[in-house]
Order: structure tokens, then C-alpha cells, then sequence
């Protein structure tokens, strides 16, 4: 990965994190997206005291002009990307509503990172060969896309609206591979396993307690890393482009994932929402 660019977005914890210090490990430059400025900078410092070659970049991703900043400044830096790891993300248990008008699990993780990729898609054609790799759950299993009601303002459920987004990551994921097809630049979505991280802490409420006992019981940051790393680096999946991950295997999405016209709707209706057309 020397000489390489890399962006991680959910950086400065977790899965994110530990990503970040794996590709650098393995001589790429990763540029750490992060939504604070302190935690941010407490991880990046962390790792360039080992050495790394590291970068930070601020965006709340419940913020679309947020996210396009974050793209700009990218570009500002950088004239090449040769990988882009989409992995922020947060659950809520109550139905939260970002400034943009969006429900926040959907607009976190999905839509800013539909925003976010589609504004770097010309500096990752330029660079290819290159990789898109978004960080998905097995909950998408149990996903559903409503057309009818994307922002869950019906009966909404804290896994019913985390399952919809991250199914709508692997409808973008299998779109996008179409859309790419010839230019060198290939995208996966993976499950990363049930990981210990910090996106549930904070959001879950009087349930906080519930989590904090099952973390006993996940694996690490660290390993959970394993799979977008290998998306990210191996050679063995150079040319592979969308597919569904698990534990560094390919495995079948959900059948509703392959539903082409279901993708090609989800995307019109996400270029709307964020902006990239009218």
C-alpha cells in the first residue's frame, strides 16, 4: 500500500480506527475522517506516534454541506485516492430528524456516504486502479426499503431504521459497481462481524445497559477490521467488484439487494435528496 491514499471515515474509534492503523501499517498515507475535532486529533496523534503517515478531516455526517466540505478540503489536499472506506455510522433509539430534513440513521449511514462518494467518483476514476469499500451489517438482512417512507416516520423501530440503511448501502454498493463497470474502480460492501465499538454507546438511552454486558461478548475493533482491510489491500479481490463480504468471504446479500430496479430508484431518489440533481 506505499504511495497509496486512503480514506476512512468513522476514524477515530472502532472499526474506523483500527483500519486506519492497519493501512498505515501497511504503508499507505490514510487521511482519518473524523466528526470531532478532539477525538479526532487524540487518534490521529496516537497513530503518527507510531510512525504513520496520517491525516485528519472534520465531518458530521448528519450534515450534508458538512460532508461536501469534507470532500473539498480532500481534494484541496489531494489529487489522488486509490481507497475510500465508508464505515461512519450511528444508531439512534428515539427517531431523530438532522438539520438537512432527514431521518439521522439514514442520512449517517447511508446518505452522506452516497453524498461523499459520488463527489470523489472523479478523483478515484483518476487513480485507479481504486476501491470503494462500505462498511454494511448482517442487519440488512432484516432490512426493507419503503419508498413510502424512507425516513421511518411510521412505527419507527431503533433496527428497523438502522436494517433499511444499511440494505440501502448495499442496493448503492451493487448500483454502483454497474455504473463503474470499465473504469478500474471497484466497490464492496461488507459485514464486519459483531463488533465492540462505540456506535451504540450513547444512543441506546435506559437499553445502554444492554449493550455494555453484550460487548463483553463481541470481538474487537481489531479484528473487526480484518475485512475492510483485506477489501482495501489484497490482491486476491483486485478486480472483484460488487459483492457482499463476511468475514473476508464472499457471501449472498439479501435477495431484495439484488433488486436492480429497487437500486436504480434508491439512487434518483438519493441523488434528489443530497443534491446532485434536481
Amino acid at each position: 500500500m506505499a504511495g497509496r491514499i486512503c480514506l476512512v471515515t468513522g476514524a477515530s474509534s472502532g472499526i474506523g480506527k483500527e483500519t486506519s492503523r492497519k493501512l498505515t501499517m501497511l504503508g499507505a498515507t490514510v487521511v482519518m475522517g473524523c466528526r470531532n475535532q478532539k477525538r479526532g486529533e487524540e487518534a490521529m496523534s496516537e497513530l503518527a506516534s507510531k510512525g504513520a503517515e496520517v491525516e485528519l478531516l472534520v465531518a458530521d455526517f448528519a450534515s450534508l454541506d458538512s460532508v461536501r466540505r469534507m470532500a473539498k478540503e480532500f481534494l484541496r489536499r489531494h489529487d489522488s485516492l486509490h481507497v475510500l472506506v465508508n464505515n461512519a455510522g450511528r444508531v439512534g433509539v428515539k427517531r431523530s430528524v438532522t438539520a438537512d430534513g432527514f431521518e439521522t440513521t439514514f442520512q449517517v449511514d447511508y446518505l452522506s456516504h452516497f453524498l461523499l462518494t459520488n463527489l470523489l467518483l472523479g478523483v478515484l476514476e483518476r487513480s485507479a486502479p481504486s476501491r470503494i469499500i462500505n462498511v454494511s451489517s448482517a442487519s440488512h438482512y432484516r432490512g426493507h426499503l419503503n419508498f413510502d417512507d424512507l425516513q421511518t416516520k411510521k412505527g419507527y423501530g431503533v433496527m428497523k431504521a438502522y436494517s433499511q440503511a444499511k440494505l440501502a448501502q448495499v442496493l448503492f454498493t451493487n448500483e454502483l459497481s454497474r455504473r463503474l463497470e470499465g473504469t478500474g474502480v471497484t466497490v464492496n460492501a461488507l459485514h464486519p462481524g459483531a463488533v465492540a465499538t462505540n456506535m451504540w454507546k450513547g444512543h441506546m438511552g435506559p437499553l445502554s445497559f444492554v449493550g455494555n454486558i453484550s460487548r463483553l461478548f463481541l470481538m474487537s475493533p481489531e479484528r473487526g477490521a480484518e475485512t475492510p482491510v483485506y477489501l482495501a489491500s489484497s490482491p486476491e479481490v483486485g478486480g472483484v467488484t460488487g459483492k457482499y463480504y463476511d468475514h473476508m468471504r464472499e457471501k449472498r446479500s439479501s435477495e431484495e439487494s439484488y433488486d436492480r430496479a429497487a437500486a436504480k430508484k434508491l439512487w434518483n431518489v438519493s441523488e434528489k435528496m443530497t443534491g446532485l440533481s434536481t
